[in-house]
């Protein structure tokens, strides 16, 4: 079922964003540093909010915060797409579907990537099923929204900077407001 309103998806962000998930910032933290470094970057609005909405289905899973410590893929990325498309613009949806094949992509194109991922982003890699063959890399790169989606998981790996300084949630009210799909 998806959100009815862009208040309830803020309202699960105050309610959960205190949560962690295997790093060292909490979700709340992770979706606004990841919104700031693409604010900065000069991204457009779609990308800054498909940043930091794209791990939204972390806070609506509900099956705890070391789920992958335990050798459990929880398929946020679906989670937070079924809950954000049809809310938001396509691109926004579309990025939190990706930005796991995301991680899978660059894994497989970039010699390194890998190596400069987290430990917990390496832990949940290995549960989402490694670096994409070339099959499978082929695929991805066919899909609409890809490169956001790899301009996300880029903010993704930058934003677990513990005690770094952000504007809080209200302050990206107003531009997921202009990005909300008008409803008949």
């Amino acid at each position: 079922m998806n959100p009815t309103t862009l208040d309830e998806v803020l309202r699960t962000y105050r309610e959960h964003g205190h949560l962690h998930y295997g790093e060292d910032v909490t979700e709340l933290e992770h979706a606004l540093q990841c919104a700031v470094f693409a604010e900065e970057a000069g991204e457009r609005q779609e990308v800054v909010a498909a940043a930091l909405l794209h791990d939204y289905g972390h806070l609506c899973h509900r099956l705890g915060e070391r789920i992958a410590d335990e050798g459990v893929d929880a398929r946020h990325e679906d989670i937070g797409y079924e809950k954000l498309k049809g809310l938001f613009v396509e691109e926004i949806a579309d990025a939190c579907r990706l930005h796991v094949a995301a991680k899978r992509y660059l894994c497989w194109k970039e010699a390194g990537y890998g190596d400069g991922l987290s430990e917990a982003s390496r832990r949940s890699l290995q549960l989402q099923g490694g670096p994409m063959n070339e099959a499978e890399a082929g695929e991805f790169e066919r899909e609409r929204h890809f490169d956001v989606a790899v301009r996300v998981r880029r903010y993704d790996d930058m934003g677990k900077v513990a005690g770094m300084v952000t504007p809080g949630l209200e302050a990206f009210v107003p531009l997921l407001k202009t990005l909300v799909i008008a409803r008949a």
